[in-house]
């Protein structure tokens, strides 16, 4: 490979939110990489950095051209330049829509387990959500059409947060999939917002399809929200894009960014987002081979030496959904204990909804040392939570037969006395 994603990279005492642990500690939770950015963003931002003034931004045309090229080119959906409107975020831009785009009471569907933030982006602005669970069935997961029409067909349902590819379960959904959810939801009048910042992370045979390129029905009834962040690991850059067909939405979509003051980019912002789409392709191809690879090794390890757990097939994201359910009901106090018998930290599931319980998400987005490192007391912890249980189950049964006993023996006296 031309770049080093083997590198053990240091990310002690850099403000870092995934970062924020003991030394002990190894965390494979949060959703950004452990690998050093293309150099190429790089050598945009130190260009910029050069020129020593941090004044306010705009946005150049250039911008637009490298969204519309990018998704042309890798997929094969051609977007217009005046389609297109700068975010900070995907997520300031989820909340900002929540809020402009329905009202109070109305409800906000999703597709549950998903990434839990959604949860967070529809409760704070009072809105209620509406989970249309997705089937868990032979270790894959399925739409609940009947489940999701029922609930879209409710008058209080205003929009849907699609996520795609879904996180966490890694599924890219199909044309059809796609093309039925954008059937139902221009059936019952409700808005798809799509999350679509996983998109450029799927397995090196695998590509994702835009909600959007679907037919004209998504296109006019959906807002697509899309980034560089996720894919070239510049999350701290708070830069994304949003596309709105739709130029009586995308007024209102514009009105809210822009009250809402998510619509202003930072100095490096642009310059990042650029350098990535024009001239990260190569990068951006090696970390999917590479990612994928740690994907292969974590599914052989779990077979070979943790047979208890079972890895749900995914094509997309870093990020690996792992069902618990033979050890547990409830992979909150697995995470908790698997912390503080080994240091590895990773996602429960309950925060991705209730039928995500007996699951733990983890991410792989690091170089193979450290995966093993992971893979290794993940296999620690799991182990001794189990022995655990089995001490636990001993000691109820014991003091059980002990109950019984007093119980038996009193009944036998009583038995004497009378």
């Amino acid at each position: 490979m031309k770049y080093d994603f083997d590198k053990l990279t240091d990310r002690f005492n850099q403000n870092s939110l995934k970062w924020d642990v003991q030394k002990n500690e190894l965390p494979m939770w949060v959703a950004d990489m452990d690998f050093e950015v293309a150099p190429e963003i790089v050598n945009a931002l130190r260009e910029r950095l050069d020129k020593k003034v941090f004044g306010y931004n705009i946005i150049p045309n250039e911008w637009n051209k490298a969204y519309v090229n990018h998704w042309k080119n890798k997929h094969g959906y051609e977007m217009k330049e005046d389609e297109l409107l700068f975010s900070t975020g995907v997520v300031p831009t989820i909340s900002s829509l929540v809020r402009k785009l329905t009202t109070p009471g109305e409800n906000v569907l999703i597709q549950t387990p998903v990434y839990n933030i959604f949860f967070n982006s529809i409760v704070n602005n009072g809105r209620n959500v509406l989970e249309s669970p997705l089937i868990y069935k032979d270790g894959k997961y399925e739409i609940n059409y009947t489940d999701l029409e029922e609930k879209l067909s409710l008058g209080q349902t205003t929009m849907m947060i699609l996520c795609n590819p879904h996180n966490p379960i890694g599924k890219i959904w199909s044309k059809d999939e796609l093309a039925k959810i954008g059937n139902l939801c221009h059936k019952y009048n409700v808005i798809v917002l799509s999350d679509e910042i996983h998109c450029d992370i799927t397995d090196p045979d695998k590509n994702y399809i835009p909600f959007q390129s679907v037919n004209e029905e998504c296109r006019d009834i959906s807002v697509m929200a899309m980034a560089p962040t996720k894919c070239f690991n510049i999350a701290g850059l708070q830069t994304s894009a949003i596309c709105v067909p739709n130029k009586f939405l995308r007024h209102k979509v514009w009105r809210a960014i822009n009250t809402d003051e998510i619509a202003e980019p930072n100095t490096f912002a642009i310059q990042a987002a650029i350098a990535a789409f024009n001239n990260g392709e190569e990068w951006l191809s090696e970390m999917r081979q590479y990612v994928y690879e740690n994907k292969q090794i974590v599914s052989k390890y779990l077979k070979d030496n943790i047979k208890e757990v079972y890895l749900v097939p995914s094509e997309a994201t870093y990020l690996l959904w792992i069902d618990c359910s033979k050890i547990t009901e409830n992979t909150l106090d697995l995470c908790d204990f698997i912390r503080k018998e080994t240091g590895l930290y990773v996602s429960d599931g309950v925060q991705y909804g209730k039928t995500g319980a007996n699951f733990i998400r983890l991410n792989i987005a690091c170089p193979k040392e450290r995966l093993l490192d992971g893979l290794n007391r993940f296999k620690i912890g799991i182990e001794k939570y189990i022995e655990l249980k089995k001490n636990w189950y001993r000691s109820s049964i014991s003091r059980l037969d002990i109950n019984l006993f007093i119980i038996n023996q009193g009944c036998q006296n009583q038995v004497r006395n009378q």
